[in-house]
């Protein structure tokens, strides 16, 4: 079943945009009567037919609503440090969005290599992916931010950094509780400073590992990100 982004749908009607339009019926070669799926990233997906197949607004009749699809009982929140090669930031938004991720969080620290990013990029590769794994919700990218602001903020839920410097640390899976909100920091490929791990810590953040193995950045926020999620099968 093909599944477009509407994030504007509220009627029981739905005209495509021109590039979607030109998607649907010259790529996909869809026509009158086909079916197709839609989501609006806020946790609805329906089921629509189309009444007119046009490359520059194809029209569709909604068949079917199903609110909160996919909905979780908990949410999880990353805060990584954007990586000096774009593509491999984009390349772990792509694979969260797919497993089951909330926000992201682009955090700027000490030893951070990239302290810029283009936003509307990211929501494209969450979009092409929430669209890949038929879900319904549309992880939020949270304006980039200073470590100690982030740290400072507010959070109903468990608090985790990861780190690899040495000190007592609890496996992630061992410290991650089932059906709790999550917040993991991540740094960037120099890892957090001294001074950031022990703000955080006194910021209420407990220390965890991601294993034995040194991960790259984007590979640990992902491990991490999957971790949550097998918790929460």
């Amino acid at each position: 079943m093909h599944l477009f982004y509407t994030p504007d749908l509220k009627e029981n009607t739905y005209r495509l945009s021109e590039e979607e339009s030109k998607h649907c019926v010259r790529v996909l070669r869809l026509s009158e009567g086909d079916q197709l799926v839609l989501i609006d990233g806020k946790g609805l997906l329906c089921e629509a037919t189309i009444t007119l197949a046009h490359p520059k607004g194809c029209e569709l009749k909604i068949l079917s609503r199903t609110p909160e699809y996919g909905k979780r009982d908990f949410n999880l929140t990353i805060a990584v440090a954007p990586t000096k090669n774009i593509d491999r930031y984009e390349w772990f938004l792509e694979k969260a969005t797919e497993i089951g991720i909330d926000t992201i969080i682009p955090i700027i620290s000490r030893y951070s290599e990239r302290k810029e990013i283009k936003p509307e990029r990211l929501e494209k590769v969450t979009i092409a992916a929430i669209k890949q794994s038929i879900k319904a919700y549309l992880p939020q990218i949270k304006p980039i931010q200073s470590f100690k602001s982030l740290i400072a903020s507010p959070f109903d839920g468990l608090k985790f950094i990861a780190h690899c410097a040495e000190g007592s640390k609890t496996l992630l899976q061992e410290a991650a509780t089932k059906g709790a909100n999550t917040l993991i920091l991540i740094g960037p490929e120099g890892d957090f400073s001294t001074e950031e791990i022990e703000a955080a810590l006194a910021a209420g953040f407990i220390p965890i590992s991601l294993g034995e193995a040194r991960l790259r950045t984007e590979t640990a926020a992902l491990v991490a990100c999957h971790t949550i999620n097998l918790i929460n099968q």
